[in-house]
């Protein structure tokens, strides 16, 4: 910024990310293209930024373009002026005209010769873009949520489903893991079948369909068309991780075999693909994604032709072709996308394991391909997304192997993410970098959280509340209320934006609210509670139309208004007191906080079973709702009775 402003040039920033298709053609098509990187050497100052690094600067500059009424994406190509405030922009542009848009070369020129020519105008854009962006952190606060508004949205948003197929209507379809979460919960709520119906079809058409990896396991970041068949192939661990978060949840329910496959295969891939070790002090994170090209084709490293099949599998090829929708002609692009979207269950027991066999040939062929390439960052946010779907999952199907990776991961963030008691957003190749976001605390503080109520350890609980403390220091805004994305500290952008509508990602607002809730719940602390009322307040707008982009605020509403509350007291270790954490955990009860303790310590002075203990030496459970709790239970079986009549 300081050399643009030194010669006067505008800024060209172009905002990306690592595994972004459109991103690299634009790279190669563009910026690897010795003539039109004269001219952008010539007429501006060129910063490239990933947006996973720096989510940020991207919201900034995605808001400026959606000011000015264009879609968003990536990649995010913005005009600057050299104090970084935007004038104009777009997204990808081809080399030559194409598509309706202009040649890049021919843009830049006709941008350069607006920026010196005609000041008053750029002048005008940065001055209507700049009271725009303020305005967004600055949201009219509303009356407050209520369980009826819930219902209202939820209702209304049954209008977007795709009964037939799952997801929202049309293409493309996107996992949208947050927003079924909320409409699973109007179900448990309501007991009214098209919530249910809505989240299980989806669940089920992304699970057999060609978005799903059916040879490595792991979901794709979304499908270009209505049927689930045709993903981007870029592989996304927050995508995957919100996925075994939001399944583990539906199956408490369902026991649904085919829900449970896809968990336990998508987290295979994840330790599998995704681990990034430190050798060093023994812990290990996950990176961040896997490319959608391999050797500059999107899809080449996935798809199948018949040819190849027939070639690997011999004798099992018809079985395994009938089954997974392979063709000569293939299903995409001449090739085939495996998929089972024919049916949602699974065949005969002796079938599978032959397709199981199948699939680990190809996994074995596939291995020897050009792999895509991995963004192998850790970002705080995305592996607390991770820690707590592992946490849920290990104890939901009571496999301590994914206990000891959720806690492998939090110790990597702990040891190696937070410098001077405060968080980086990034890690990569040994160094820690840029301030962390409020979604890295907000993310990693439900990671603490779940792991507590999990194991029982206090620790994690401690943590939780001291990134708490440090978020409402450095994040709070005194003034309008509500979270700021940048602590207070970050020097390098021209606004603080504040964000609360959920993308691919949750919130850090609407997760902040849910951590809120489980430590007033966990510690009797009135301040938690206060904060997120007011939260809660401020971005309850009467709109419902805005309530839509915020299911993670209204499904943490809801665990502050209506929580059960299940204590276990008895030595963690204990056998006795582990089948009651399993009968807990397996049953359906999504707005539970657990309280795992030894004998002699005591709940918060709020906490109906406060002055409960165990009954004749044995583990026991108290379940309570409201003010009231159940007798003590000592046998698993009598608990999991007493969840299931919730």
């Amino acid at each position: 910024m300081a050399e643009a402003k030194r010669q006067n040039k505008p800024v060209l920033l172009s905002i990306g990310y690592a595994a972004c298709h459109w991103c690299h053609v634009m790279a190669h098509e563009s910026f690897e293209n010795d003539e039109i990187a004269a001219v952008m050497n010539d007429l501006f100052i060129n910063i490239k930024v990933d947006r996973e690094e720096r989510p940020d600067i991207d919201n900034i500059y995605q808001s400026a373009l959606a000011l000015m009424g264009q879609q968003g994406g990536w990649p995010l190509t913005m005009f600057l002026t050299p104090d970084g405030e935007p004038f104009w922009g777009g997204t990808y542009f081809p080399p030559t005209a194409r598509y309706g848009r202009p040649g890049f070369p021919d843009l830049l020129r006709g941008v350069s010769e607006a920026y010196n020519g005609q000041p008053e105008n750029i002048e005008n854009n940065v001055v209507a873009l700049r009271g725009g962006l303020s305005k967004l952190t600055q949201p009219p606060p509303g009356n407050g949520l209520t369980i009826q508004a819930l219902d209202e949205t939820a209702g209304m948003a049954l209008r977007m489903i795709d009964a037939l197929r799952g997801g929202t209507a049309g293409a493309p379809k996107f996992p949208q893991p947050i927003f079924f979460r909320f409409l699973w919960r109007a179900f448990k709520r309501n007991k009214v079948a098209l919530f249910r119906n809505a989240v299980t079809t989806t669940l089920d058409a992304m699970a057999q369909g060609g978005i799903y990896d059916h040879v490595g396991g792991g979901f794709a970041r979304y499908s270009t068309d209505e049927q689930w068949l045709a993903p981007h192939f870029e592989k996304m661990l927050y995508d995957n991780a919100l996925l075994i978060d939001l399944m583990s949840e539906v199956w408490q329910d369902t026991d649904n075999p085919l829900h449970e496959v896809r968990i336990r295969e998508t987290i295979d891939w994840a330790l599998r693909e995704m681990r990034v070790d430190h050798v060093e002090d023994g812990t290990f994170a996950f990176a961040s994604a896997l490319d959608a090209d391999s050797e500059g084709v999107e899809g080449k490293y996935y798809v199948w032709s018949e040819a190849e099949i027939d070639s690997l599998l011999g004798s099992d090829s018809s079985l395994f072709k009938q089954a997974y929708d392979v063709t000569a002609q293939g299903n995409w692009e001449g090739t085939n996308i495996l998929n089972r979207s024919k049916t949602n269950e699974f065949g005969p027991e002796a079938t599978e394991a032959k397709l199981a066999q199948c699939r680990d040939k190809l996994l074995a062929a596939r291995s020897l391909r050009v792999p895509p390439g991995r963004d192998d960052k850790v970002l705080a946010d995305w592996n607390g997304l991770m820690i707590t779907a592992l946490a849920n999952a290990s104890a939901i199907f009571d496999d301590p192997s994914w206990l000891n990776a959720a806690k492998s991961t939090y110790s990597f963030v702990i040891k190696n993410m937070e410098i001077g008691g405060r968080l980086r957003h990034a890690w990569c190749a040994g160094r820690a970098a840029h301030p962390a976001v409020i979604d890295d605390y907000a993310n990693m503080a439900r990671a603490a959280l779940a792991l507590h109520e999990v194991t029982g350890e206090r620790g994690y609980l401690a943590t939780a509340e001291i990134w708490v403390d440090i978020v409402n220091r450095h994040y709070w805004d005194d003034a309008g209320g509500g979270y700021f994305l940048s602590a207070d500290e970050t020097d390098d952008v021209i606004t603080r934006p504040k964000t609360i509508a959920d993308n691919a990602t949750p919130s850090g607002n609407g997760v902040m609210a849910e951590v809120l809730a489980r430590l007033f719940h966990l510690t009797g602390n009135e301040t938690y509670r206060q904060r997120a009322d007011h939260l809660f307040r401020l971005f309850s707008a009467d709109n419902p139309q805005y309530l839509f982009s915020i299911p993670g605020l209204l499904t943490s509403f809801e665990l502050l208004a209506g929580s059960t509350q299940i204590a276990i007291i008895g030595d963690p270790n204990d056998t006795e007191t582990l089948k009651l954490r399993h009968a807990v955990f397996r049953a359906g009860v999504p707005l539970k906080i657990v309280s795992l303790l030894t004998p002699g310590q005591s709940l918060p002075e709020i906490h109906p079973a406060r002055d409960k203990g165990p009954v004749e030496g044995r583990p026991t459970a108290y379940v309570c709702v409201g003010f009231t709790c159940s007798v003590p239970v000592t046998d698993p079986a009598d608990l999991s009775r007493q969840l299931s009549s919730l």
